[in-house]
């Protein structure tokens, strides 16, 4: 009895990377595109902008909250950098600027959701429709172009360094922060609280408004800093970027084993999920499946995700 539990727990610790595991070994199997180190470093860079935002979802979500608002901000933010360095500011300063608004777009969500005592869901809903219509509003509904040529600009998004993608190691500076933090401080202990017992955590003297207003914050600011990427990437800002970077942000947190009702979770596994999505997606793509088949398999992973979640 014993032995079946111990396998039970270890398949629920670890399903997620033996997930991802079986993925890729299938998918070289049946294609032997994808094992190329140029493939990978491509799913890697394609990975990091949707992995940015899937650590600042798993603080959210780890207090019982939810971020749909997170591909607006991106956009208006992306869309503000455009038009600061169109006004003739250096490219750094816009940059700086961006990250900013994203930080005040963000903490608008979570005063929202303590303040105005909304459902996480409700208040960034609305958020996301109200920054969405803002950036169609400056924009005008087009994308702003030919932003100059700025080193730093140019190479958040399109450099390397020693052969690996700058957004890469962007991905993986923060995954080293968001993990400190989770585990080895004061502040990680006490998102967990807020989301395990929220009643609790207050006896306990933990301001779980001021902890809900941090990972909104946090979340503005990481939708912020993968618009810069985006921007690099593309050279252009365009009114609809960011759309559904909410449901990949959300499925990779899943995936990773995070519980949606909070309480429980690890910045690893999150990670696992990020990859597990970038394999489905790069594999797909490669073998010629068509986006809209992409997405039904998509919802498939995240469904088995959900049920296994609850199961536990």
């Amino acid at each position: 009895m014993n032995n079946k539990k111990n396998k039970l727990q270890y398949i629920q610790d670890y399903g997620s990377l033996i997930a991802l595991v079986i993925l890729i070994i299938v998918t070289s199997v049946i294609s032997p595109d994808f094992r190329t180190i140029n493939n990978f470093l491509s799913l890697l860079r394609q990975s990091a902008i949707n992995g940015l935002i899937a650590f600042a979802m798993t603080c959210i979500i780890l207090t019982g909250g939810i971020d749909l608002s997170v591909g607006s901000i991106l956009a208006l933010t992306s869309i503000i950098c455009a038009h600061t360095i169109k006004l003739g500011l250096p490219a750094p300063i816009a940059m700086i600027v961006a990250l900013i608004f994203g930080i005040v777009l963000g903490t608008v969500s979570g005063l929202m959701v303590t303040k105005s005592r909304l459902q996480p869901f409700i208040a960034t809903l609305i958020t996301m429709t109200g920054y969405r219509g803002l950036t169609m509003i400056i924009s005008g509904g087009r994308p702003i172009s030919r932003l100059g040529d700025n080193v730093i600009l140019n190479q958040i998004g399109k450099g390397g360094f020693i052969g690996v993608p700058i957004p890469v190691w962007i991905l993986l500076v923060f995954f080293v922060i968001f993990l400190f933090v989770l585990n080895k401080t004061v502040l990680g202990r006490q998102i967990y609280a807020t989301g395990s017992n929220s009643k609790a955590a207050e006896l306990a003297g933990i301001n779980i408004n001021k902890i809900k207003l941090i990972v909104y914050a946090v979340s503005g600011f990481m939708s912020a800093l993968s618009g810069l990427i985006l921007v690099s990437r593309l050279g252009s800002a365009q009114p609809t970027l960011g759309s559904g970077y909410e449901l990949d942000a959300i499925a990779a947190v899943a995936l990773g084993g995070t519980s949606m009702t909070g309480g429980r979770g690890k910045i690893t596994g999150t990670l696992i999920g990020i990859l597990i999505i970038a394999v489905l997606n790069n594999g797909l793509n490669i073998i010629g499946v068509s986006s809209y088949y992409q997405d039904v398999v998509k919802a498939l992973v995240i469904f088995l995700a959900v049920v296994s979640d609850r199961n536990r």
